[in-house]
C-alpha cells in the first residue's frame, strides 16, 4: 500500500485523490483533517532527505507518497499516478498564485 499525504484544499492533491478513489493500493491521509495526521507528516518532512529541496524553498511538500518499503517520493509518477498538468488554469497553492 502507498500512503499519500495531502490536503483536500491542495489542487495537486485533489488531482491525485481522484485517481486513487476506491483503489485499495493507496491510503490517503489528509494532514488537515486531524493534528495527529499533520504531526505524522511533519515528522516525515523534517527528517526525510526526499524533502531537502522542499525545505530549502519553504514549500510544504504535498502530495507526498510513501511506499511500503519506506521510500518517500514527491513525484506522482513514482507512485503509479499522473501529476496534475502544469498548464491547467485554476486554483493555486502558492501565495503568489503561480502554482502549487
Amino acid at each position: 500500500m502507498i500512503k499519500i499525504y495531502g490536503m483536500k484544499t491542495c489542487p495537486d492533491c485533489a488531482y491525485v485523490d481522484e485517481q486513487v478513489e476506491g483503489n485499495s493500493q493507496y491510503e490517503v491521509i489528509d494532514i488537515g483533517a486531524h493534528v495527529k495526521n499533520l504531526k505524522e507528516f511533519l515528522r516525515l518532512r523534517d527528517n526525510s532527505p526526499a524533502f531537502a529541496a522542499i525545505r530549502r524553498v519553504g514549500a510544504v511538500g504535498i502530495p507526498c507518497f510513501v511506499h511500503d518499503d519506506g521510500t518517500v517520493t514527491l513525484r506522482a509518477e513514482e507512485a503509479g499516478l499522473k501529476p496534475r498538468p502544469k498548464n491547467v488554469e485554476g486554483a493555486s497553492c502558492r501565495i503568489d498564485g503561480s502554482g502549487c
